[in-house]
């Protein structure tokens, strides 16, 4: 049976990380209903948080936020061209020229890297191809790309555009990965493997995502990478959906490269500035080569911003690039930007991805309980939604998708927008549902599924009844033209 509404209160009661919510601005059920911004809430009701379930599309805006930016805006404008190189006692933002390091080293210990394998730069699918230009090193033998099936499209798109950008023909080139059963919408780990292995010979490069956006699978990164490796193939992966959701050790686990949003659970605006992992092998500078003119790093797409600071005002043409996933960098980085993802990553700071993961491991076991034990399945009645996404917590991160029988979803969608619950959908039938640690409650996941049960059966009656009218109708009609005849 559903737990009740007082045993939610209870569970957050005993959260050891309750006070990290008021580290965030939680919209309103006014704020979600006006039609400006500076209105003012109509009833008492009106000031009540909404349910908020949609961090893994966007997270919500840390309170510190605004102060941050207001620091580097109040920076730029009383300092002009010298905020490059100027800091403040009354700020612990670095100036402009350094604020993307500053960045970095908040980021380290998010992602499981050393500081010197991040850098904060340009967009997600941008870095993929900043990323593949280094990389993806073709050749007439080992030319091939191996992805999944249902990889995010920009995803697609950024490796079908490199595969053609170098002659090649993505229909041959590309490797796409579907499921064993298309049912289960998932990928193990074994048939992953097992595609790696019949195109080894032919691929030059994997690239994955650490969390399928549309599943919520949590891959097991370690184990793809090590066979990767073992077959002689460089592998990059997409964390859209992974930094900040789960614990990652992309160090320890020998990845490659991987690339990351950074307003999904970390919280720091829509479209902000992005990240790049990139191994400290790979990223190694050799000083003595290049003054002998020889190979001394990784080829690369090469930028201003990505050379040696120490000489990268004298403007000379001879690009010598910072040792790490820094010298990948090509133009300067917005510090505005960066000054919202500096204010989530110090929230960040206030706790551990371990424990972080812990909440999560609960929220997400509890949202899984509330909609398996729920009265939709009662009264013989087929239960209208289905949870696609593994019901193993470790091959999952926040977030659960859930398959509504076909003509549900408007209807649906429709009573969640009203009892203001925001919530992911992907046409055609799925609902995407992630409970963030950090600022997700045991109330919300309750109240979600309180809503979302009770809509799914009112659009299940809805959907019968029209039927049966139907039906009735189509006899009415049948019964008058045997009449007539």
């Amino acid at each position: 049976m559903m737990t009740t509404r007082d045993h939610a209160i209870q569970l957050d009661d005993e959260d050891p990380l309750k006070h990290l919510r008021s580290e965030f601005i939680i919209p309103t059920r006014g704020d979600l209903k006006a039609k400006t911004l500076a209105a003012k809430p109509s009833d008492e009701s009106s000031y009540e948080a909404c349910t908020y379930l949609c961090g893994n599309s966007l997270g919500l805006q840390p309170r510190r936020t605004a102060d941050k930016v207001a620091a580097h805006l109040n920076a730029w404008a009383k300092k002009g061209v010298l905020g490059h190189f100027t800091e403040h006692e009354d700020s612990n933002l670095a100036g402009f020229l350094h604020v993307d390091d500053q960045a970095a080293k908040l980021m380290t210990p998010v992602v499981g890297a050393l500081p010197e394998e991040v850098a904060i730069m340009e967009t997600l699918t941008a870095n993929l191809h900043l990323m593949m230009a280094s990389f993806y090193r073709p050749t007439k033998e080992k030319y091939k790309i191996i992805l999944e099936g249902k990889a995010f499209p920009s995803d697609h798109y950024a490796v079908e555009s490199q595969v053609t950008y170098h002659g090649f023909d993505p229909t041959e080139a590309m490797i796409c990965i579907d499921p064993e059963d298309p049912a289960t919408s998932t990928l193990s780990t074994a048939h992953i493997l097992a595609a790696i292995d019949i195109h080894a010979s032919r691929t030059a490069l994997i690239l994955l995502p650490g969390i399928q956006y549309y599943t919520g699978q949590y891959l097991d990164i370690e184990t793809i990478t090590a066979h990767a490796h073992s077959k002689g193939i460089v592998i990059g992966w997409d964390l859209a959906h992974a930094v900040g959701n789960v614990e990652l050790s992309l160090h320890d686990w020998d990845v490659d490269f991987a690339a990351w949003c950074n307003y999904k659970y970390m919280n720091s605006g829509p479209g902000t500035v992005a990240g790049l992992f990139v191994h400290e092998k790979h990223g190694k500078v050799d000083l003595s080569a290049l003054v002998s003119g020889k190979k001394a790093y990784r080829p690369r797409f090469a930028g201003w911003w990505g050379g040696d600071k120490a000489i990268r005002f004298e403007m000379d043409k001879h690009f010598v690039p910072i040792p790490g996933a820094q010298g990948f960098q090509v133009g300067n980085p917005s510090a505005l930007a960066i000054s919202a993802l500096i204010a989530s990553l110090e929230v960040f700071q206030l706790t551990s991805m371990s424990a972080l993961r812990q909440k999560s491991l609960a929220l997400t076991g509890y949202l899984e309980q509330q909609l398996l034990d729920s009265h939709c399945t009662g009264d013989g009645k087929k239960c209208p939604y289905q949870i696609i996404t593994p019901s193993d917590p470790a091959r999952r991160g926040a977030q659960l998708s859930i398959r509504l029988t076909p003509g549900l979803l408007d209807k649906v969608l429709s009573e969640l927008e009203h009892s203001s619950v925001v919530v992911d959908e992907r046409k055609p039938d799925v609902v995407r549902v992630a409970p963030a640690p950090l600022y997700n409650t045991f109330l919300d996941v309750w109240s979600f599924a309180d809503v979302f049960t009770h809509a799914c059966m009112n659009a299940q009656e809805e959907n019968t009844s029209n039927e049966q009218e139907v039906v009735g109708l189509r006899g009415r009609e049948e019964k008058g033209w045997s009449q007539i005849k």
